[in-house]
Order: C-alpha cells, then sequence, then structure tokens
C-alpha cells in the first residue's frame, strides 16, 4: 500500500489511542508530548538572485516536534522505557524535511532503565549529541546555530560543507550512565554491511564533568564510509568535541570547540579539516526575560590560502516568557565568509552570497 499523509493522520490517531488507553494503567506511564516553535524570518541573499525574502519558517528556536514516551516498572528498580518522535514543518503542516522522510525520524527506540543506567535499541539521537546540546546557548536553534553543523561552502558554488557532528544514528544501542559528579554515555550504530562489520559503523562517546558553577565536556565521534573495492579503502571521519560552562545566578556562559576530520578514501585526495569554536552569555534580566549573545566561527584547514571560507557568526536573541510553556522570542544574526565563499545563518540551507543577515520573531509551545 502507497505511504501518504492520509495514511500519516491515521497513524497518530491510532497512537494517540494507544497512548490514552496505555496511561490508565498503573503501572505505566505513557506521555503524548510536543513542541511547536514558529516564527516569521526576513534574510538577504536568500536565492541566485540576492534578493531579500520574508517567510514564515518553522523552527526558529527549536525543530518542531511530537513524540510518545513511557515507561514500566517491572520491579527492583527495574523500567521498560520507550520513545517515538518525529519532527513537524509548522509552515505546512508536514512531516519535517517532507513527506518522504520517516514518521519517526527524530526517535524510535526501546530499552531498560535502572540503576546501572540507561539502555535504549532502535534510533536515538547520539551520546554526542546528548553532551554538547547543553553547551550551545542557542541550544541547536535550526536557523541560528552552527552547534550541530556549520555552513559554509567551499567554493563559490556547490552544496554546503558541514564540518559537523552527525545528530542521530539508525540501528543504535546507546548507553548513559552517572557516577557521582560524572556523566557519561556510549553509542554504536551498526553499519549492517555484508562486506565488512566496519562498514558504515558510527560510534560515539561522551562524559561530563559537574561541580559548582562549571561543567565540563568531553566526546568523540567515528563515522565510516563503505570499503571501495577498488582499492580497498573506506571514508572515515571524526569530530572531538570539548566544552566548557560556568553558571551563577541570573549568567551563564558556555563555550566549546571541535575538531573536524575527513579522510577520503582516495589516498591522493587531501583530507576535509576544520576546527569550530563557539562561545556565548545569557543573561536572565527577569525570571520572564533572557537576553542571549553568541558567537560562531569556522576555522576551515587543509585548504589554500586564498580558498578558505573561515565562517564568522554573530547571533543575538530576546525570550520574553508568557509562562512556562509558551516563550516569545525575537533573533537577529550575520554571518560573513572569506574569499568570497559562499555563507548561510541556516545549517540546512545552501547560501547564495558571502555574507548573509536575517531577523526572526516568533512563539515556541511546549505541551
Amino acid at each position: 500500500m502507497k505511504y501518504t499523509l492520509k495514511h500519516s493522520a491515521l497513524f497518530l490517531a491510532v497512537l494517540a489511542t494507544v497512548a490514552a488507553a496505555g496511561a490508565a494503567h498503573a503501572q505505566s506511564n505513557v506521555t503524548i508530548y510536543g513542541l511547536l516553535d514558529v516564527g516569521i524570518d526576513n534574510v538577504n541573499n536568500a536565492n541566485a538572485g540576492k534578493s531579500s525574502v520574508t517567510r514564515i519558517t518553522s523552527g526558529g528556536q527549536n525543530t518542531s516536534r511530537w513524540g510518545i514516551r513511557g515507561s514500566e516498572d517491572l520491579g527492583n528498580g527495574l523500567k521498560a522505557i520507550f520513545n517515538l518522535e518525529g519532527g513537524l514543518s509548522l509552515d505546512t503542516g508536514n512531516i519535517d524535511g517532507g513527506a518522504t522522510q520517516p514518521l519517526f525520524k527524530r526517535q524510535a527506540n526501546v530499552g531498560l532503565e535502572g540503576d546501572f543506567g540507561r539502555v535504549v535499541v532502535g534510533r536515538s539521537f547520539t551520546t554526542v549529541y546528548d553532551f554538547m546540546l547543553p553547551f550551545d546557548p542557542m541550544g541547536y536553534a535550526p536557523s541560528y546555530s552552527w552547534a550541530t553543523s556549520s555552513n559554509a561552502t567551499t567554493g563559490a558554488t556547490g552544496s554546503p560543507s558541514k564540518y559537523g557532528m552527525t545528530t542521530a544514528f539508525d540501528n543504535l544501542i546507546k548507553y548513559a550512565g552517572t557516577v557521582g559528579p560524572v556523566k557519561f554515555g556510549a553509542s554504536y550504530g551498526f553499519g549492517e554491511q555484508a562486506s565488512s562489520a566496519a562498514d558504515s559503523r558510527k560510534m560515539a562517546f561522551g562524559a561530563q564533568y559537574g561541580v559548582g558553577p562549571f561543567a565540563l565536556v568531553a566526546t568523540y565521534e567515528q563515522i565510516n564510509g563503505n570499503t571501495v573495492p577498488a582499492n580497498g579503502n573506506r571514508d572515515k571521519t571524526t569530530a572531538y568535541h570539548l566544552g566548557a560552562s560556568y553558571t551563577e545566578g541570573p549568567l551563564k556562559i558556555q563555550a566549546a570547540v571541535r575538531d573536524y576530520k575527513l579522510d577520503s578514501n582516495v589516498p591522493t585526495t587531501a583530507d576535509l579539516r576544520g576546527d569550530l569554536y563557539w562561545g556565548g552569555v545569557t543573561y536572565q534580566t527577569t525570571p520572564a526575560i533572557s537576553l542571549t549573545g553568541v558567537v560562531y566561527y569556522q576555522n576551515v584547514k587543509n585548504v589554500a590560502a586564498n580558498a578558505d571560507a573561515d565562517p564568522i557568526m554573530y547571533v543575538g536573541r530576546f525570550k520574553y516568557a508568557l509562562s512556562k510553556r509558551t516563550d516569545l522570542y525575537v533573533a537577529a544574526a550575520y554571518a560573513k565568509a572569506k574569499n568570497d565563499k559562499l555563507v548561510s545563518l541556516s545549517r540546512d540551507d545552501a547560501g547564495f552570497g558571502n555574507s548573509q543577515r536575517g531577523v526572526m520573531a516568533g512563539v515556541q509551545h511546549r505541551f
């Protein structure tokens, strides 16, 4: 049977019914949750004609999503857990990324939780994604954060080079645990290739240490391509992160660095390398108002001096909490690349000029 949005709507209705029924059992805890975020966005250099565009944008602060999560008490401190989560595009009502995307692209997993920690199997965000999120002042905002991936092209034309982390793994097993002030975790994504267990294999590790107002984090990620029969080599991407934060009353300071390297399966091809740095400050002026300022800088390496983009982006955001679940926000950003390379404020959109500025006003509601 052909999969359509009509079938998707029916499936959502069935899942909601199941969740409501599950909530009635005392030993189970099932929650339907979501985040709806939409804004009005104006950017320049938005197309090949380098004109300005005003548009409705889904996900100004965070990607809109909905999900079902739950747990069952198995006794002796052991719980069965599950999570199904999909992204939404509020500007069209479609699945985030289009109707061809998986319904539960963000998360689809089941696992166990107890004194030993938490283990899930299926699809989930990686350990690196989980551990670095608290160290990005913009919280991985789709439009105005480069923490997951920067957006500058390697030449005057072409698609963006991400220099980023992999946000989620399919075929994953993930563990997270805590010992005193130390949190640690690991993710393993099976390649499931007949050629070799190492082909398409994905691994991620992370550790965080917190004491008083300080927190430190370190992560590592390795993503393999598939072996090329002609030379027996495979692509391999590695990314390291180091981050720190300081929180004192209404003030929070966050900073991090990522070292990215892509080893090509072609021995004569130069490695793709780049370091991303970011740092920002958030100040809670009142219980309802917060101000955030961030700088992201990508140092493109291993290319000719006149070929690197080395983009930089400046971001400012005003946020007003109408309640514990509803925020209004206004954000502005400016990005610039060297050597006439292309750059975009969004990690998902291609650049059409060597600079871009944007401003967005929006609302976010969590349920």
